[in-house]
């Protein structure tokens, strides 16, 4: 009834709406400084806080939440009994992935400062909504697979790279711009995709082939394109599938069904049959591994960056809550148990963000020195940045208390996304032996990512302790491969920590050179020592003034 006391709503904080998630990021903003030319950091600036004020208006997080509440259909036939094989998603699905692709999200190959404000961007625009980020991953990822090909990378990438999202099933050749799925993963092999058995059968035209076999997980089924792994003459080799064929006919691509997925629920993961599907050839023969790899560094890069601004939101979150939240006579962001915890949250938070954007750099720089770099660092980030996504995004709701429960909140739907990214692109023992294998196979992957650390020496005695530490792991191969995550997790702590030394703020080095390196830490957030300076940690990590 009007007027009654009991339905009078107080210490409730506002909605985190209308404010720059880019602007508002501290530590964002000064890596995108850091690592961008001046003469085209203004622009830069300007189109990320462009992208941080819609990711962060009413409008758009309500898209990203309808498309969650709605997820993708699957329609095998039409109505006449014509197998279509199509994909629907809601009206909002459409809205945050038109917008991610006209944000660049797809176009880092070939504009100045090009992979770092991409990055950015994908770390802003995850926060929205993680799902439509798959496609608009996988579509950037396949450029360097694509340029394997010339020819191929001529007709292809500038769909791939256009800023218009031109939905629906049409030949390529007709479409402003395109998008590409993959499909690599089988359900007899998993990561092993040398185990694969989806046979290519070389045909009349040079170049062609017909596939015949199962896709276990076909990311973005709706896409124009798909790369593909199956087994040609030659070996294991990699592949172009069309969607539509150049004459309009539909190719040969049966969704057999769409995953159950944890999270994630936006975007459509699929199982798909290969029966005399046309397909064109991407490399050489037998080289399908090689062919992919830097795509794999590229969406592994994605899974980093996409944690990194999953963990991003969920301290945003959980910071203006306590800010705004009166408990036990007073403000719980200034209870010192409460800023314990925030500041924890904050830390691995700004760790994440700086290392995936140092990646991002080296892609940009592209020198021999920095692939280098890249081909340890990126594994060792992906395996550490994701591992650390799911326990941020759980404590984050813990700070929100029951409220942080609820749906509602949107705090549910980040812990259930935080799982992901350690599983997509190779889980935790995948990227652990590949750390091993770069260091025993490519040396000067080591002299790297060393020299990248050893820029911080002498700055701190607690991360010279652990980089010393380091150096002893790495003196004693012998039974490597059962201490892998042991080694990738001190290697991938040891960069951030480098990182933060020269270039945060003298309290957050500080703080996770005692905590990380210190030995002085509990095994769960909040656990921070004494005589650390706090309160600029989670003033930094605040989303709004």
């Amino acid at each position: 009834m009007a007027g009654n006391p009991t339905h009078t709503v107080t210490n409730q904080p506002p909605a985190l709406v209308g404010y720059d998630v880019f602007g508002a990021d501290r530590a964002l903003v000064e890596a995108v400084d850091r690592h961008t030319a001046a003469e085209v950091l203004d622009e830069v600036r300007a189109e990320l806080s462009a992208l941080g004020r819609a990711a962060g208006s009413e409008q758009v997080q309500e898209w990203g939440a309808q498309a969650n509440e709605f997820p993708p259909r699957l329609r095998t036939h039409d109505r006449y009994g014509h197998r279509i094989d199509e994909v629907e998603f809601h009206p909002a699905w459409h809205r945050m992935l038109g917008k991610g692709v006209s944000a660049g999200l797809t176009s880092a190959w070939n504009r100045p400062a090009g992979h770092v404000r991409r990055a950015a961007a994908f770390l802003v625009w995850t926060q929205v909504e993680a799902g439509n980020c798959c496609p608009l991953s996988m579509t950037h990822a396949a450029v360097p697979a694509l340029r394997t090909d010339p020819a191929l990378a001529a007709e292809w990438e500038p769909r791939l790279t256009s800023t218009i999202y031109d939905r629906g099933l049409r030949p390529a050749a007709e479409k402003a711009g395109a998008l590409f799925g993959m499909g690599m993963t089988e359900k007899q092999g998993g990561s092993d995709v040398r185990a694969n058995t989806t046979r290519a059968r070389p045909l009349a035209e040079a170049g062609t082939y017909e596939l015949t076999g199962h896709k276990w997980f076909c990311s973005a089924p709706m896409s124009d394109g798909f790369l593909v792994l199956a087994q040609a003459p030659g070996g294991l080799t990699c592949f172009l599938v069309p969607r539509v064929l150049a004459d309009g006919g539909r190719n040969v691509f049966l969704i057999q069904r769409l995953k159950d997925k944890l999270g994630n629920r936006s975007n459509a993961s699929a199982e798909v049959e290969f029966d005399g599907t046309w397909a064109r050839v991407v490399g050489e023969e037998g080289r399908g591994v090689r062919t992919i790899i830097d795509m794999v560094a590229a969406t592994r890069l994605d899974c980093a960056l996409g944690s990194a601004g999953l963990m991003r939101q969920a301290v945003a979150q959980a910071v203006h809550h306590c800010e705004h939240r009166e408990a036990f006579g007073g403000r719980l962001a200034d209870k010192p148990l409460m800023r314990n915890v925030l500041a924890d949250l904050a830390l691995e938070s700004e760790a994440a963000t700086t290392l995936a954007l140092r990646l991002a750099a080296a892609h940009d720089d592209g020198s021999e020195h920095e692939r280098a770099f890249l081909r340890l660092a990126v594994p060792a980030a992906k395996y550490w940045i994701t591992k650390r996504c799911a326990p941020v995004a759980v404590e984050a709701a813990e700070c929100l208390g029951g409220n942080g429960y609820v749906e509602e909140s949107g705090l549910p739907r980040l812990v259930r996304e935080s799982p992901l990214n350690s599983v997509w692109e190779g889980a935790g023992n995948v990227q652990a032996l590949d750390v091993l294998r770069a260091l025993r196979r490519e040396p000067g992957a080591l002299d790297a990512c060393l020299t990248e650390i050893g820029r911080a020496h002498g700055a701190d005695h607690r991360l010279d302790r652990a980089v010393k530490d380091l150096f002893t792991e790495l003196a004693d191969m012998e039974g490597a491969d059962g201490r892998a995550r042991r080694l990738v997790e001190r290697l991938a702590l040891v960069l951030q920590g480098s990182l933060l030394v020269r270039f945060a703020p003298p309290e957050v080095a500080d703080a996770f050179c005692a905590s990380r390196f210190g030995g002085d830490r509990g095994a769960s957030f909040g656990t921070l020592p004494g005589g650390l300076d706090l309160a600029p940690l989670v003033e930094r990590a605040r989303p709004v003034s």
